[in-house]
C-alpha cells in the first residue's frame, strides 16, 4: 500500500516538508511506501472550464495532471499546507480545488489527512479549509491525537515543538492501521460502497 503526501508549500523543504517527513517516518515504519509530492512554487486556479469532465483531466497539463496520475495507484493521501493570513496557501488550494475537480474518481473512498504549519496563529481554520475537500469526496479522514499542526518560523523550529511531531507519527499510524483495516475487509468482501447517480442541483431555479 502506498500513502502520497503533498508538499503545498512554496518552499520544497520548508517547515511543511519536515512535517511530512516525520508522517512518512511513521507510515514508514509501518511497512506503507510513500512518496513526498511537492506542488511547485505556481499553480495555476481553476477557471470551472468543465473541460475535464469530459476528457477526464485538467486542461491545464501541470503537476495537477502529474499527480492525479500518481493519484489512481495511491491507497491514502496527507495534504499538507503552511498557514498563509490564517488560510493554507493560494498553490494547494488550487491545486487541490483542479485536482478534485478533475480526478475525483482516482480519490473517492481513499483515506485522507490534512496537515499545517504556522508560526503562531491560523493553524485550526486552515486545517478546517483543507479537510472540506475530502467531505465532499466521499473520503475518511484520519485523524491524530490533536489537531494536526505544528508551529515553527523556519525548519529548524519544529524540532522543540515535541508535540507537533508526536502528533505527526501518531497520524501516520492511524492511517497505517485504517489502511490495513479497509485492506483486511476487502479480503472478506467487505469493499467500497455502491454509490447512487449524483443528484446535482442548484438553489435558484426559474
Amino acid at each position: 500500500m502506498k500513502v502520497l503526501l503533498v508538499n503545498g508549500s512554496p518552499n520544497k523543504e520548508g517547515c511543511t516538508h519536515r512535517a511530512l517527513q516525520e508522517v512518512e517516518k511513521a507510515l514508514q515504519k509501518e511497512g506503507l511506501e510513500t512518496e513526498i509530492f511537492w506542488v511547485g512554487k505556481t499553480v495555476k486556479g481553476c477557471t470551472a472550464c468543465m473541460t475535464c469532465k469530459k476528457t477526464g483531466q485538467c486542461i491545464f497539463d501541470d503537476t495537477v495532471n502529474t499527480f492525479a496520475a500518481l493519484a489512481e495507484e495511491a491507497d491514502g493521501f496527507i495534504f499538507g499546507s503552511p498557514v498563509y493570513y490564517g488560510a493554507p496557501t493560494g498553490n494547494i488550494q488550487a491545486f487541490m480545488e483542479r485536482l478534485f475537480c478533475s480526478a475525483t474518481r482516482h480519490l473517492t473512498y481513499k483515506p485522507a489527512a490534512s496537515v499545517v504549519c504556522c508560526r503562531r496563529g491560523g493553524a485550526t481554520a486552515s486545517f478546517d479549509r483543507l479537510n472540506k475537500f475530502y467531505t465532499i469526496s466521499n473520503m475518511p479522514i484520519i485523524a491524530s491525537q490533536y489537531w494536526n499542526m505544528v508551529h515553527g518560523l523556519v525548519r529548524e523550529d519544529m524540532e522543540s515543538d515535541i508535540e507537533g511531531l508526536q502528533t505527526m507519527r501518531v497520524l501516520g499510524q492511524n492511517m497505517a492501521w485504517i489502511l490495513n483495516c479497509i485492506a483486511a475487509g476487502e479480503k472478506v468482501g467487505h469493499g467500497r460502497p455502491q454509490i447512487e447517480d449524483k443528484i446535482f442541483t442548484n438553489f435558484v431555479r426559474r
